[in-house]
Protein backbone atom coordinates (compact mmCIF):
# COMPACT_ATOMS: atom_id res chain seq x y z
CA UNK A 1 0.00 0.00 0.00
CA UNK A 2 1.23 3.46 -0.90
CA UNK A 3 2.08 5.81 1.95
CA UNK A 4 0.91 9.40 1.88
CA UNK A 5 2.25 12.62 3.36
CA UNK A 6 -0.10 14.78 5.42
CA UNK A 7 0.38 18.32 6.71
CA UNK A 8 -1.43 19.80 9.70
CA UNK A 9 -1.82 23.57 9.66
CA UNK A 10 -2.67 24.97 13.08
CA UNK A 11 -1.21 21.93 14.82
CA UNK A 12 -0.84 23.58 18.23
CA UNK A 13 -4.43 24.81 18.65
CA UNK A 14 -7.36 23.08 20.35
CA UNK A 15 -8.61 21.46 17.14
CA UNK A 16 -5.06 20.78 15.93
CA UNK A 17 -4.35 18.73 19.03
CA UNK A 18 -7.57 16.80 18.49
CA UNK A 19 -6.43 16.16 14.89
CA UNK A 20 -3.30 14.52 16.30
CA UNK A 21 -5.29 12.34 18.69
CA UNK A 22 -7.73 11.11 16.03
CA UNK A 23 -4.95 10.51 13.49
CA UNK A 24 -3.07 8.42 16.04
CA UNK A 25 -6.19 6.37 16.72
CA UNK A 26 -7.10 5.84 13.07
CA UNK A 27 -3.61 4.98 11.77
CA UNK A 28 -3.93 6.26 8.21
CA UNK A 29 -1.36 4.97 5.67
CA UNK A 30 0.95 7.94 6.13
CA UNK A 31 4.71 8.06 5.58
CA UNK A 32 5.34 11.55 6.92
CA UNK A 33 3.48 14.17 8.88
CA UNK A 34 4.37 17.85 8.72
CA UNK A 35 3.17 20.16 11.48
CA UNK A 36 2.78 23.89 10.79
CA UNK A 37 1.72 26.83 12.93
CA UNK A 38 2.37 30.54 13.29
CA UNK A 39 5.86 31.93 13.84
CA UNK A 40 4.99 32.21 17.53
CA UNK A 41 4.61 28.42 17.82
CA UNK A 42 7.36 27.40 15.36
CA UNK A 43 10.06 25.29 16.99
CA UNK A 44 7.75 23.67 19.53
CA UNK A 45 8.23 19.93 20.01
CA UNK A 46 5.12 17.73 19.88
CA UNK A 47 5.18 13.99 20.70
CA UNK A 48 3.11 12.13 18.12
CA UNK A 49 3.03 8.60 16.70
CA UNK A 50 5.93 7.48 18.87
CA UNK A 51 8.28 10.24 17.79
CA UNK A 52 8.85 13.92 18.38
CA UNK A 53 7.83 16.42 15.71
CA UNK A 54 9.09 19.97 15.43
CA UNK A 55 6.46 22.54 14.47
CA UNK A 56 7.45 24.51 11.37
CA UNK A 57 6.44 28.07 10.58
CA UNK A 58 3.57 28.45 8.14
CA UNK A 59 4.69 30.64 5.25
CA UNK A 60 4.47 30.88 1.46
CA UNK A 61 7.28 28.36 0.87
CA UNK A 62 6.69 25.90 3.71
CA UNK A 63 5.02 23.29 1.45
CA UNK A 64 7.86 23.26 -1.08
CA UNK A 65 9.83 20.05 -1.64
CA UNK A 66 7.77 17.91 0.73
CA UNK A 67 5.47 15.95 -1.65
CA UNK A 68 2.46 16.58 0.60
CA UNK A 69 -0.78 14.94 -0.56
CA UNK A 70 -3.30 16.32 1.97
CA UNK A 71 -3.21 19.37 4.23
CA UNK A 72 -5.60 19.58 7.16
CA UNK A 73 -6.18 23.25 7.99
CA UNK A 74 -7.47 24.53 11.32
CA UNK A 75 -5.89 27.93 11.79
CA UNK A 76 -8.76 30.37 11.21
CA UNK A 77 -10.40 31.93 8.16
CA UNK A 78 -7.80 34.59 7.43
CA UNK A 79 -4.98 32.02 7.44
CA UNK A 80 -7.00 29.66 5.24
CA UNK A 81 -7.83 32.36 2.71
CA UNK A 82 -4.15 33.21 2.43
CA UNK A 83 -2.47 29.81 2.50
CA UNK A 84 -5.01 27.24 1.24
CA UNK A 85 -4.73 28.46 -2.38
CA UNK A 86 -0.93 28.28 -2.12
CA UNK A 87 -1.11 24.67 -0.95
CA UNK A 88 -3.71 23.76 -3.60
CA UNK A 89 -1.53 25.30 -6.33
CA UNK A 90 1.15 22.73 -5.44
CA UNK A 91 -1.19 19.78 -5.97
CA UNK A 92 -2.09 19.40 -2.29
CA UNK A 93 -5.73 18.70 -1.41
CA UNK A 94 -6.67 21.09 1.39
CA UNK A 95 -9.38 20.09 3.87
CA UNK A 96 -10.21 23.32 5.62
CA UNK A 97 -11.90 23.63 8.99
CA UNK A 98 -12.55 27.39 8.88
CA UNK A 99 -15.53 29.29 7.47
CA UNK A 100 -13.41 30.75 4.64
CA UNK A 101 -14.50 28.44 1.81
CA UNK A 102 -17.75 26.86 2.99
CA UNK A 103 -20.14 28.83 0.83
CA UNK A 104 -17.86 29.08 -2.21
CA UNK A 105 -19.80 27.35 -5.02
CA UNK A 106 -16.54 25.85 -6.32
CA UNK A 107 -15.72 24.21 -2.98
CA UNK A 108 -17.54 21.07 -1.75
CA UNK A 109 -18.87 21.26 1.81
CA UNK A 110 -18.78 17.73 3.16
CA UNK A 111 -20.06 15.55 5.97
CA UNK A 112 -19.03 12.02 4.88
CA UNK A 113 -22.14 10.30 6.31
CA UNK A 114 -24.30 12.71 4.29
CA UNK A 115 -22.64 13.72 1.00
CA UNK A 116 -19.35 11.87 0.58
CA UNK A 117 -19.98 11.87 -3.18
CA UNK A 118 -19.16 15.59 -3.23
CA UNK A 119 -15.57 15.00 -2.08
CA UNK A 120 -14.39 14.20 -5.61
CA UNK A 121 -15.82 17.46 -6.96
CA UNK A 122 -13.00 19.37 -5.29
CA UNK A 123 -10.67 21.70 -7.17
CA UNK A 124 -7.96 21.56 -4.54
CA UNK A 125 -9.99 22.64 -1.50
CA UNK A 126 -12.69 20.83 0.50
CA UNK A 127 -14.53 22.63 3.30
CA UNK A 128 -15.41 21.16 6.67
CA UNK A 129 -18.78 22.55 7.85
CA UNK A 130 -19.55 24.43 11.04
CA UNK A 131 -19.55 22.06 14.02
CA UNK A 132 -23.20 22.75 14.84
CA UNK A 133 -24.22 22.06 11.23
CA UNK A 134 -22.34 18.76 11.05
CA UNK A 135 -24.26 17.04 13.83
CA UNK A 136 -27.57 18.46 12.62
CA UNK A 137 -27.29 17.18 9.06
CA UNK A 138 -26.20 13.70 10.19
CA UNK A 139 -29.62 13.47 11.86
CA UNK A 140 -31.56 15.27 9.12
CA UNK A 141 -30.18 13.36 6.12
CA UNK A 142 -32.08 10.07 6.69
CA UNK A 143 -35.32 12.00 7.31
CA UNK A 144 -34.84 14.04 4.15
CA UNK A 145 -34.19 10.86 2.15
CA UNK A 146 -37.24 9.00 3.46
CA UNK A 147 -39.86 11.69 4.01
CA UNK A 148 -38.62 14.95 2.51
CA UNK A 149 -38.10 17.99 4.72
CA UNK A 150 -40.34 21.04 4.44
CA UNK A 151 -39.05 23.19 7.32
CA UNK A 152 -36.42 23.10 10.08
CA UNK A 153 -36.24 25.12 13.32
CA UNK A 154 -32.84 24.98 15.02
CA UNK A 155 -32.29 25.93 18.67
CA UNK A 156 -28.75 25.21 19.78
CA UNK A 157 -26.98 25.03 23.14
CA UNK A 158 -23.31 25.29 22.29
CA UNK A 159 -20.26 24.59 24.45
CA UNK A 160 -17.62 27.23 25.15
CA UNK A 161 -14.92 25.14 23.45
CA UNK A 162 -16.60 26.13 20.19
CA UNK A 163 -15.11 29.57 20.79
CA UNK A 164 -11.59 28.16 21.13
CA UNK A 165 -9.17 28.32 24.02
CA UNK A 166 -10.31 31.84 24.96
CA UNK A 167 -13.93 30.72 25.29
CA UNK A 168 -12.88 27.73 27.34
CA UNK A 169 -10.83 30.03 29.57
CA UNK A 170 -13.76 32.41 30.09
CA UNK A 171 -15.83 29.62 31.64
CA UNK A 172 -12.92 28.17 33.59
CA UNK A 173 -11.97 31.56 35.05
CA UNK A 174 -15.57 32.70 35.35
CA UNK A 175 -16.19 29.90 37.83
CA UNK A 176 -13.46 31.57 39.93
CA UNK A 177 -15.17 34.96 39.63
CA UNK A 178 -13.02 36.55 36.91
CA UNK A 179 -14.51 38.86 34.28
CA UNK A 180 -14.87 37.48 30.73
CA UNK A 181 -12.33 38.28 28.03
CA UNK A 182 -13.76 36.41 25.04
CA UNK A 183 -17.50 36.80 25.55
CA UNK A 184 -19.35 40.14 26.00
CA UNK A 185 -20.96 38.87 29.22
CA UNK A 186 -20.10 36.23 31.84
CA UNK A 187 -20.76 32.69 30.60
CA UNK A 188 -20.60 30.98 33.98
CA UNK A 189 -24.14 30.50 35.33
CA UNK A 190 -25.46 32.22 32.22
CA UNK A 191 -26.62 31.65 28.63
CA UNK A 192 -25.71 33.97 25.76
CA UNK A 193 -28.05 34.04 22.71
CA UNK A 194 -25.14 35.43 20.74
CA UNK A 195 -22.60 33.36 18.78
CA UNK A 196 -20.44 35.26 16.28
CA UNK A 197 -21.42 38.75 15.11
CA UNK A 198 -24.93 40.12 14.59
CA UNK A 199 -25.97 40.76 10.98
CA UNK A 200 -28.33 43.34 9.50
CA UNK A 201 -31.23 40.87 9.49
CA UNK A 202 -31.00 40.41 13.27
CA UNK A 203 -29.54 36.91 13.02
CA UNK A 204 -26.02 36.09 14.12
CA UNK A 205 -23.45 34.86 11.64
CA UNK A 206 -23.52 31.44 13.36
CA UNK A 207 -27.27 31.19 12.78
CA UNK A 208 -26.93 32.05 9.10
CA UNK A 209 -24.07 29.57 8.75
CA UNK A 210 -26.35 26.77 9.95
CA UNK A 211 -29.13 27.82 7.57
CA UNK A 212 -26.96 28.20 4.47
CA UNK A 213 -24.69 25.23 5.14
CA UNK A 214 -27.61 22.85 5.73
CA UNK A 215 -29.07 23.75 2.34
CA UNK A 216 -25.74 23.29 0.60
CA UNK A 217 -24.89 19.95 2.22
CA UNK A 218 -28.35 18.47 1.66
CA UNK A 219 -28.37 19.88 -1.88
CA UNK A 220 -31.72 21.62 -1.47
CA UNK A 221 -31.85 25.42 -1.64
CA UNK A 222 -35.63 25.37 -1.20
CA UNK A 223 -35.44 24.20 2.42
CA UNK A 224 -37.09 26.62 4.86
CA UNK A 225 -34.84 26.91 7.91
CA UNK A 226 -34.55 29.23 10.88
CA UNK A 227 -32.09 29.15 13.78
CA UNK A 228 -31.33 30.53 17.22
CA UNK A 229 -27.85 29.67 18.53
CA UNK A 230 -26.98 29.99 22.21
CA UNK A 231 -23.69 29.68 24.08
CA UNK A 232 -24.10 27.75 27.35
CA UNK A 233 -21.76 27.09 30.31
CA UNK A 234 -20.66 23.63 29.14
CA UNK A 235 -17.02 22.91 28.28
CA UNK A 236 -17.50 20.23 25.60
CA UNK A 237 -20.39 19.12 23.43
CA UNK A 238 -23.06 20.96 21.48
CA UNK A 239 -26.74 20.15 22.03
CA UNK A 240 -29.50 21.01 19.57
CA UNK A 241 -33.27 20.99 19.66
CA UNK A 242 -34.35 20.42 16.06
CA UNK A 243 -37.96 20.77 15.04
CA UNK A 244 -38.64 19.28 11.61
CA UNK A 245 -41.74 19.52 9.47
CA UNK A 246 -41.72 16.67 6.95
CA UNK A 247 -43.27 16.54 3.50
CA UNK A 248 -44.95 13.19 4.16
CA UNK A 249 -46.69 11.54 7.09
CA UNK A 250 -44.64 9.06 9.11
CA UNK A 251 -44.95 6.22 11.56
CA UNK A 252 -42.96 7.21 14.67
CA UNK A 253 -41.56 3.71 15.29
CA UNK A 254 -40.41 3.49 11.68
CA UNK A 255 -38.84 6.95 11.86
CA UNK A 256 -36.89 5.98 14.98
CA UNK A 257 -35.66 2.84 13.26
CA UNK A 258 -34.50 4.89 10.27
CA UNK A 259 -32.53 7.15 12.62
CA UNK A 260 -31.10 4.14 14.44
CA UNK A 261 -29.90 2.60 11.17
CA UNK A 262 -28.32 5.81 9.82
CA UNK A 263 -24.51 5.96 9.57
CA UNK A 264 -22.76 7.87 12.33
CA UNK A 265 -25.97 8.25 14.35
CA UNK A 266 -26.75 6.61 17.71
CA UNK A 267 -30.34 6.57 18.94
CA UNK A 268 -30.48 7.11 22.73
CA UNK A 269 -34.18 7.45 23.38
CA UNK A 270 -35.74 5.76 26.42
CA UNK A 271 -37.46 8.45 28.52
CA UNK A 272 -38.88 5.86 30.94
CA UNK A 273 -35.29 5.10 31.99
CA UNK A 274 -34.09 8.72 31.73
CA UNK A 275 -32.01 7.90 28.67
CA UNK A 276 -31.42 10.77 26.26
CA UNK A 277 -28.30 12.32 24.71
CA UNK A 278 -26.13 14.55 26.90
CA UNK A 279 -22.83 16.34 26.26
CA UNK A 280 -20.97 14.25 28.85
CA UNK A 281 -22.11 11.11 26.98
CA UNK A 282 -20.80 12.42 23.67
CA UNK A 283 -17.43 13.71 24.90
CA UNK A 284 -14.52 12.41 22.82
CA UNK A 285 -16.77 10.19 20.70
CA UNK A 286 -17.15 10.23 16.92
CA UNK A 287 -20.87 9.51 16.89
CA UNK A 288 -23.79 11.91 16.79
CA UNK A 289 -26.44 11.06 19.39
CA UNK A 290 -30.18 11.61 18.88
CA UNK A 291 -33.06 11.23 21.32
CA UNK A 292 -36.26 12.82 22.69
CA UNK A 293 -37.74 11.80 19.32
CA UNK A 294 -41.41 12.69 19.44
CA UNK A 295 -44.21 13.88 17.23
CA UNK A 296 -44.81 17.63 17.03
CA UNK A 297 -48.57 17.64 17.49
CA UNK A 298 -48.90 21.32 16.55
CA UNK A 299 -48.33 20.69 12.82
CA UNK A 300 -48.92 17.96 10.27
CA UNK A 301 -45.98 15.58 9.90
CA UNK A 302 -43.82 17.32 12.51
CA UNK A 303 -41.14 15.72 14.68
CA UNK A 304 -38.84 16.96 17.44
CA UNK A 305 -35.25 15.74 17.84
CA UNK A 306 -32.58 16.35 20.48
CA UNK A 307 -29.12 16.00 18.90
CA UNK A 308 -25.78 16.00 20.73
CA UNK A 309 -22.15 15.60 19.60
CA UNK A 310 -18.61 16.49 20.62
CA UNK A 311 -18.04 19.75 18.76
CA UNK A 312 -14.23 19.52 18.74
CA UNK A 313 -14.07 15.85 17.83
CA UNK A 314 -16.90 15.02 15.38
CA UNK A 315 -17.60 18.70 14.76
CA UNK A 316 -14.06 19.39 13.58
CA UNK A 317 -11.24 16.84 13.79
CA UNK A 318 -13.01 13.56 13.04
CA UNK A 319 -15.10 14.93 10.18
CA UNK A 320 -11.98 16.40 8.56
CA UNK A 321 -10.03 13.15 8.93
CA UNK A 322 -12.97 11.12 7.62
CA UNK A 323 -12.81 13.23 4.46
CA UNK A 324 -9.08 12.49 4.21
CA UNK A 325 -9.78 8.77 4.61
CA UNK A 326 -12.32 8.87 1.79
CA UNK A 327 -9.78 10.60 -0.45
CA UNK A 328 -7.09 8.04 0.34
CA UNK A 329 -9.50 5.14 -0.23
CA UNK A 330 -10.39 6.59 -3.63
CA UNK A 331 -6.73 7.03 -4.57
CA UNK A 332 -6.01 3.46 -3.45
CA UNK A 333 -8.85 2.09 -5.57
CA UNK A 334 -7.65 4.02 -8.64
CA UNK A 335 -4.12 2.72 -8.12
CA UNK A 336 -5.42 -0.83 -7.79
CA UNK A 337 -7.34 -0.45 -11.06
CA UNK A 338 -4.14 0.65 -12.79
CA UNK A 339 -2.08 -2.31 -11.65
Amino acid sequence: MKKYNIALVGATGMVGRKFLQVLEERQLPVANYYLFASARSAGKKIPFMGREYTVEELNESCFDGKDIHIALFSAGGETSRRFAPIAASKGIVVIDNSSAWRMDPQVPLVVPEVNSQDILKHKGIIANPNCSTIQAVVALKPLHDHYGIKRVVYSTYQAVSGAGMDGYSDLEKGIQGHAPKKFPHPIFSNCLPHIDVFLDNGYTKEEMKMIEETRKILGDQSLRITATTVRVPVFHGHSESINVELEREFDLSELKQILSDAPGLVLADDPARNQYPMPIQAQDKDDVFVGRVRRDESVDSGVNLWVVADNIRKGAATNTIQIAQHLISYWESKEAEGR
